[in-house]
C-alpha cells in the first residue's frame, strides 16, 4: 500500500517485520528477475534491477536468494516464470479507489483472486481507465531517520535541484517525492550526498485522496491485506487518507 498518510508509515513499518515474510521475499524477487530481463543483468546500468536488489537487501532477502533471481532472469539458471504486469481498477469502500498492481505467470488466476478479494470486502472491479485517471506515476524514495538525521533540510539540499518535488515527514523516515522520470538522478543525488535510503521505485500516487473516519478506515485496511494476501499482487495503491486520530481510535 502506497500513499500520503500515517497509514502508509504503519505500513512501511510492518513490512519490515511481517509475520508473512515469504511473501514480501517472493514479491522482491519477482521484480528482480523481470528487472534483469527487462534491462540486463547488471546493476550499474540497469537502475531499475539496482534498486530491486537495494530493496531486497534492506529487507533482508538472503544473498543466494538474490542471486538464484538473477540468474533466473538472465537465462543462466531455469526455473524462471514468464511474469507478466497486469493492472487491475476498483473501487473500494467508501469509494476508495484502486490500481492493483499484479505480476503473474497466470493471468486467469490473477484476475479471480482479485475479484474474489475484493469483491468479499465490500469492493466492486472497475472497467480499465476508470480509475487509472486518479493517479500519476511518481518515483519515491523511503529515507529512514537515524537519530533525526537526516534532516529535511539535508534532503531538500540534496535533492532539490535533482528533481525532487516534495519531501513528506512519515515519522521515522521520509518519503521523496519526482517525476518517475527523475527517479534515478534524485537516487544518486542522495548517494553523492552520503544519505543512505530505504527503497527507491516507481509508484502511483492519488491526485486526490478521500479522507477516512473510524467506521470506514477498518474495511479498507481489510480489502487492502486480503489483495496483499494473494500471491500474485505485487502493490495496491489506493486514494485514501487517514489521520493520526483516527489511527490511534483503530489501532
Amino acid at each position: 500500500m502506497s500513499g500520503h498518510s500515517k497509514w502508509a508509515t504503519t505500513k512501511h513499518k510492518k513490512a519490515i517485520v511481517d509475520a508473512k515474510r515469504g511473501k514480501l521475499f517472493a514479491r522482491l524477487i519477482k521484480n528482480i528477475e523481470v528487472a534483469v530481463r527487462t534491462g540486463g543483468p547488471d546493476p550499474l546500468a540497469n537502475p531499475t534491477l539496482f534498486d530491486a536488489i537495494q530493496k531486497s537487501r534492506k529487507n533482508s532477502v538472503p544473498l543466494d536468494n538474490i542471486e538464484r533471481a538473477l540468474k533466473r532472469g538472465s537465462g543462466a539458471e531455469s526455473g524462471g516464470a514468464d511474469w507478466q504486469t497486469i493492472m487491475y481498477e476498483g473501487y473500494g469502500p467508501n469509494g476508495v479507489a484502486l490500481l492493483i498492481e499484479c505480476l503473474t505467470d497466470n493471468r486467469n488466476r490473477a484476475a479471480s483472486e482479485v475479484r474474489v478479494a475484493v469483491t468479499r470486502n465490500g469492493g466492486t472491479m472497475a472497467d480499465p481507465g476508470s480509475v487509472a485517471y486518479l493517479f500519476n506515476r511518481k518515483g519515491v524514495i523511503i529515507v529512514a531517520k537515524v537519530d533525526g538525521k537526516p534532516s529535511e533540510d539535508d534532503i531538500l539540499l540534496a535533492t532539490l535541484e535533482a528533481g525532487a518535488e516534495e519531501v513528506n515527514d512519515l515519522g521515522d523516515s521520509f518519503e521523496i517525492v519526482s517525476e518517475a522520470s527523475d527517479l534515478v538522478a534524485t537516487r544518486t543525488a542522495l548517494q553523492s550526498a552520503g544519505i543512505d535510503y530505504e527503497s527507491a521505485e516507481s509508484s502511483f500516487l492519488p491526485s486526490v485522496s478521500i479522507d477516512l473516519d473510524e467506521e470506514s478506515a477498518p474495511k479498507i485496511f481489510r480489502l487492502i491485506d486480503a489483495l496483499e494476501d494473494c500471491d500474485d499482487v505485487q502493490n495496491v495503491f489506493a486514494n485514501f487518507d487517514v489521520s493520526d486520530e483516527v489511527m490511534e481510535k483503530v489501532g
